[in-house]
């Protein structure tokens, strides 16, 4: 969608509020809402669990390859060349966490389930997981088999998982986003995964939505989902029903439930 920048409120003398339809808020100038006394909410807490579901879903699907079996079946070719080619366990991986937020700790309890190792970094540690926590996204990177990116999308994070980071997780590790596609080099994943420089990787996410490089659709060491992270009838039913709360809330005079700035 278009950037909800200092420009446009400006452009909007009587802007109140910016109710934002989803968790992330990167396309809205916070500091320019701020400095005009402008509220901005989102939708936090009630996608958790289908993000968590989908980032599960891309763990499973690109280490098992599912998809990939599915097309060799459809394909016909599992009389003629026998079983599909042994894929890569689940249970018993280092899961590494970039970004151990509300969602981040969703899809963690979820791969404990599944037999797999938690530790994540964080800007700040966290005092109230078990967790391992690694300083850096490389030190993170080297200690996992997958690497799970869930930062927010913002300055700070863009290009954050980059060459380092992808060298460090290494040609046996994996790279699972389900945060924003601007969190990872694009192209430098893209090479990587050319050149088998990592496993595999699975995207819900893309710098420049819906235009996805033509690239990735020829490798078979990725699996792409069109960002559809909270796509389901109950949860964008309830996003809405939040936002719609925190606009009535507003202009009733009230505090927003789930305020931003």
């Amino acid at each position: 969608g278009r950037r909800v920048d200092a420009k446009l409120m400006d452009a909007l003398p009587k802007l109140e509020i910016i109710s934002n339809f989803g968790v992330g808020v990167d396309s809205i100038d916070l500091e320019a809402a701020r400095a005009r006394g402008i509220i901005v909410t989102n939708t936090p807490d009630v996608l958790n669990d289908c993000v968590a579901d989908t980032a599960m879903a891309l763990v499973l699907n690109t280490l098992r390859r599912f998809p990939r079996a599915e097309d060799y079946l459809r394909a016909g070719n599992w009389p003629t060349q026998g079983p599909f080619p042994l894929a890569t366990a689940v249970g018993g991986k280092t899961l590494g966490i970039l970004g151990l937020g509300r969602i981040g700790a969703a899809i963690a309890r979820r791969a404990e389930v599944f037999g797999m190792k938690i530790r994540y970094h964080n800007r700040r540690r966290r005092t109230d997981v078990p967790y391992p926590y690694d300083p850096d996204p490389v030190a993170l990177a080297r200690e996992s088999d997958v690497l799970m990116v869930v930062t927010p999308g913002c300055a700070e994070t863009n290009g954050l998982v980059n060459a380092a980071v992808l060298d460090a997780l290494g040609p046996e590790g994996y790279l699972i986003n389900v945060a924003r596609g601007s969190v990872v080099d694009e192209p430098t994943l893209l090479r990587y995964l050319q050149e088998r420089r990592i496993a595999g990787a699975g995207l819900d996410v893309y710098v420049n939505e819906p235009d996805v490089p033509p690239e990735f659709f020829t490798l078979d060491n990725v699996v792409l989902l069109p960002h559809v992270g909270s796509a389901t009838v109950e949860t964008r039913t309830a996003m809405g029903e939040l936002q719609i709360e925190n606009l009535r809330l507003h202009f009733a005079g009230k505090p927003v439930r789930t305020p931003v700035v």
